[in-house]
């Protein structure tokens, strides 16, 4: 167990951490690419493909779960709720490793275990109501099950105060965080989001068929 003391910016309390955390938390950060990058192509097909099939076509298999009444959150796939919620767990994994601070471990508990609730129901809904599977949408799942328990794993794996010790020290952390570390990355997976919505608005040229 390493120990690392924080005197400085109003810490005045030790953790302890295994030395395996940094790798349960490198395994976080790409369980959570990976995560981002299915959700991703889940939104283009929404954007992209779905639109090319007509609307009085029978469809089946994973094209009936994603355009299922419940693959849409006031208008928006649900697949890009989940590329949201992706950025924010890898803008969180980078935000440890540039402080080590374990207020962000007790922070990342109730968001990875929204994660898995949102993920059980929604397999719920593909094996119990529309009687279909996704197989990128359980691969989505998988990954929020996963990030869980890599995250359960860590925090097993620390000697930390309790969070009503660290709530306090929210602004200490912020102040010595290396934004651009953290933020970049994010808004680089929020932009191919962004751009992924802008493309289909813009003024193309349309097709002309060969003779």
């Amino acid at each position: 167990m390493g120990t690392r003391t924080y005197t400085a910016n109003r810490f005045d309390y030790d953790w302890e951490y295994s030395s395996r955390v940094s790798l349960l938390f490198g395994v976080f950060t790409s369980v959570a690419v990976v995560g981002w990058l299915v959700s991703t192509m889940l939104t283009a097909i929404h954007l992209f493909a779905l639109p090319a099939i007509p609307a009085d076509a029978p469809v089946q298999g994973s094209i009936e779960v994603i355009t299922s009444q419940w693959a849409y959150v006031f208008g928006f796939p649900l697949a890009t709720l989940g590329a949201f919620y992706y950025l924010g767990t890898i803008a969180m994994a980078l935000w440890w490793f540039d402080t080590r601070h374990p207020l962000i471990i007790k922070i990342l508990t109730p968001i990875t275990a929204s994660g898995v609730a949102f993920s059980a129901y929604f397999v719920y809904l593909q094996v119990g109501v529309i009687g279909e599977i996704c197989p990128l949408c359980m691969v989505s799942a998988a990954a929020t099950v996963i990030l869980f328990g890599l995250e359960l794993a860590a925090l097993r794996s620390s000697d930390t105060p309790g969070l009503s010790a660290m709530r306090s020290d929210l602004g200490g952390v912020l102040g010595g965080t290396n934004l651009a570390l953290v933020v970049f990355p994010a808004l680089i997976g929020l932009a191919t989001i962004v751009g992924l919505f802008v493309v289909p608005m813009l003024p193309l040229p349309e097709v002309i068929p060969f003779a």
